[in-house]
């Protein structure tokens, strides 16, 4: 096994990202020597048609591996040799390993969502829950949602053609009626348990809430993907509303605590990387 990799992220304004400092920080507590590096787009004014020019350059510099965040998640699949079962299952892609000319793509977002979601809303109702989005991370949250035992999942998008394709794909792998694109967002909040938002709404860059205040009710659960910043619009109204709430700091740890065992096949220590997560302060 080597003792030193170079790992990467590519995505569009990623500068505020804390991959880098989980990797490094987990991979000097482990024995080994990481440099995480940022290939951001936006910086490099690039958009997902130099993907592939991407992935070569990354293979001649010897990547070990890329992390694939917004928006070249479903992007970078046509230019990867394998997938995993995950993977191909929700249609993105977030973790590609590089050996030896192929190229591996992997989905830890959809874990990082489970595992967080157990640790931090352990005894909600799964009767009916409202999904914003169905890009990338939407597709790999409704995924999560199923495994978790979502019993029916509404998804909005403003794109309805990809709502209603996300839905079918979950009814396909899950069973009829799992999943169904929504039409009447104020009909399906009123006979909700739950509300994820999966949408870059709320992040950094792109402020706002997702959806109109007047429709949160305290019986209600939501939770956020969204961790830069950790306290988004919409959990805060929630909250003073009296939602029970969940940030996406958990998602975005124990992604990078599964993505960290597929680039070097050591189990991360999933409470040491939370620790080095808080420790690093408020993102936003």
């Amino acid at each position: 096994m080597a003792t030193s990799l170079l790992l990467g992220l590519i995505g569009a304004g990623i500068q505020a990202s804390r991959a880098p400092a989980l990797h490094e920080g987990e991979a000097d507590e482990q024995g080994l020597h990481c440099i995480y590096k940022l290939i951001d787009l936006e910086q490099l004014k690039l958009g997902t048609d130099a993907l592939s020019d991407l992935l070569i350059a990354a293979e001649r510099m010897g990547f070990a591996g890329l992390n694939i965040t917004h928006p070249c998640k479903q992007a970078v699949i046509p230019l990867l040799t394998e997938l995993s079962s995950d993977a191909r299952a929700i249609g993105a892609v977030n973790t590609v390993l590089l050996r030896d000319g192929r190229r591996i793509g992997n989905n830890t977002d959809w874990y990082g969502f489970a595992e967080s979601f157990r640790e931090g809303l352990p005894d909600v109702p799964l009767g009916h829950v409202v999904q914003l989005g169905a890009g990338g991370a939407g597709s790999a949250v409704a995924y999560a949602a199923a495994k978790l035992g979502v019993q029916r999942l509404t998804i909005f998008d403003i794109d309805t053609s990809r709502a209603r394709s996300l839905a079918d794909q979950i009814c396909t792998q899950f069973g009829a009626g799992r999943a169904v694109a929504g039409s009447d967002i104020e009909a399906a909040m009123q006979s909700a348990d739950g509300l994820i938002n999966t949408t870059p709404i709320g992040m950094v860059g792109h402020p706002g809430i997702p959806i109109a205040p007047t429709l949160l009710r305290s019986s209600l659960w939501v939770t956020d993907v969204i961790y830069f910043p950790l306290e988004t619009e919409l959990l805060r109204t929630a909250r003073d509303q009296g939602c029970r709430v969940l940030d996406g700091g958990g998602m975005a740890v124990h992604q990078a605590v599964e993505a960290f065992r597929l680039f070097t096949g050591i189990p991360a220590d999933s409470a040491r990387m939370r620790r080095h997560f808080i420790a690093m302060g408020p993102p936003g």
